[in-house]
């Protein structure tokens, strides 16, 4: 599957956010709690038209992602803990990944409907750690597939860290 984006972010309270806006005007959402709010899941959010707002485990440092884009839906790996989807209305092939104070661009062949699985390894040791010291390196890393299809309701296919059920259940509203 082709990569779109592959690199270490530099997260600030443990959040990405991915973003499509052409005209530059569009509605950045800065509430976590908003952007899942009634989903199935609560590792990525899909609430704020155009903007995937996904969680990590590490609170303040450097994670590895990586963006892939293919015609259809991929396999799911066993390698990831943690897998969760969404749809999510791309409004331009333009994307924007975006932490507290960093951003990173990415394209994608076509804009539209897709869908976004999100998936995770070591989020829990990614939150214990917190905030690695200069030599550390964070323990917990990240994938985003996205493929063109119609809209459906976010889904759970793998829970396997404390973290994960946690934000699950506070986008289920069982905080």
């Amino acid at each position: 599957m082709p990569e779109v984006f592959a690199g270490l972010v530099d997260v600030h309270y443990g959040f990405i956010d991915l973003y499509s806006d052409p005209d530059g005007s569009g509605d950045e959402s800065d509430d976590l709690i908003a952007a899942r709010r009634g989903q199935a899941n609560g590792l990525v959010g899909a609430q704020v038209p155009h903007q995937l707002g996904m969680v990590t485990g590490l609170h303040t440092g450097e994670v590895p992602l990586v963006v892939t884009w293919s015609e259809d839906a991929p396999a799911v790996d066993e390698e990831w803990e943690d897998v969760v989807e969404v749809s999510v209305d791309l409004s331009t092939p333009d994307l924007t990944i975006a932490t507290f104070e960093s951003a990173y661009g990415c394209t994608i062949p076509q804009s539209g409907w897709h869908r976004a699985r999100y998936c995770v390894a070591a989020m829990d040791e990614g939150q214990e750690l917190d905030t690695p010291e200069e030599d550390e390196v964070a323990p917990d890393r990240y994938l985003l597939q996205l493929w063109p299809a119609p809209p459906q309701p976010d889904a759970v296919l793998r829970e396997g860290s404390e973290i994960a059920a946690y934000w699950h259940g506070v986008a289920r509203g069982e905080d």
